[in-house]
């Protein structure tokens, strides 16, 4: 089994974090289809990008989880 490598450890990411210096992590994930088409349809209704929109779901929902 071959194991991942954290974006920290790649160096090309690590430039990209450093650079963007945000407080926010570049992560790579597998999403189905049909919830990347859900959130980037939900984009045309505000103008935000599709991340930012994940990002409010799971923000939203680690607060629903830690009340």
């Amino acid at each position: 089994m071959t194991r991942s490598k954290r974006s920290k450890d790649v160096p090309h990411f690590k430039k990209l974090q450093e650079a963007a210096g945000s407080g926010k992590t570049r992560i790579s994930i597998m999403l189905d289809d049909a919830v990347i088409a859900s959130f980037r349809a939900r984009t045309v209704a505000d103008g935000a990008s599709y991340q930012t929109e994940f990002n409010r779901a799971l923000r939203k929902a680690c607060k629903a989880t830690s009340q």
